[in-house]
């Protein structure tokens, strides 16, 4: 894994697991620095770098991103098939994680921004087991047409959303979409923290905000 992966290794016995996927175009480098600095020596964080896709937005030049996008706009069309394939392999590391560190999947937890975000929301309300938290920053429903009937699990677990409301790229009306549908979903453990004036990237209030959350989940 670790050639798809920059990771911060535990310094004391693996207790924890923070899988992490950065947004289109992104590494996991940057996040790996910033995670790095909010973790305890018991927990292990994977930055799961994507792959290069001709990229539909992108005219199809190649750029690093879980599954192909065509638009930014709200009523887009999906690339379901392109979805539910990273979907599908974000499933499949969680359960290698899981089997190769013997860290349970209650023990580990889902995070992300914009497009990793998205992903990992879905993946964690369609993962078959059950996981410690998930939280997402300047993200958006993907597949929003299959809630909630896709979510099989995980409805009910800790979750944590941020979002800028200036921001120009994942629009703050559609992280209330998100937020919507997560509140419904789970209306005691899911909060939404919102940041005055941010744009498409995070500011030392939303990381603080982060570092809590993964500290309460975390102990």
């Amino acid at each position: 894994m670790s050639d798809d992966a920059f990771i911060v290794s535990p310094t004391r016995k693996h207790t924890g697991t923070i899988i992490f996927l950065h947004g289109l175009g992104e590494t996991g480098e940057n996040w790996k620095l910033a995670l790095s600095k909010m973790v305890k020596p018991n927990i292990k964080v994977i930055c799961l770098n994507a792959k290069k896709i001709p990229l539909t937005l992108n005219k199809g030049f190649p750029t690093a991103a879980w599954f192909d996008l065509a638009s930014l706009d709200e009523n887009k069309i999906e690339d379901e098939v392109s979805i539910m394939r990273a979907v599908d392999k974000l499933h499949d590391i969680i359960d290698e994680e899981i089997a190769s560190s013997k860290v349970s999947s209650t023990k580990t937890m889902l995070a992300g921004f914009s497009q990793g975000g998205a992903l990992a929301i879905y993946a964690a309300l369609t993962y078959h087991k059950r996981l410690a938290a998930v939280m997402v920053m300047s993200s958006w429903p993907v597949l929003r047409h299959t809630m909630p009937d896709a979510a099989i699990n995980n409805t009910n677990i800790p979750m944590l959303q941020c979002h800028g409301t200036e921001d120009p790229v994942i629009f703050y009306k559609w992280g209330l979409i998100l937020s919507a549908a997560l509140k419904e979903m789970n209306p005691n453990k899911y909060e939404l923290k919102s940041y005055e004036g941010l744009m498409h990237a995070v500011n030392d209030q939303e990381l603080k905000d982060a570092s809590d959350f993964i500290n309460k989940i975390f102990p």
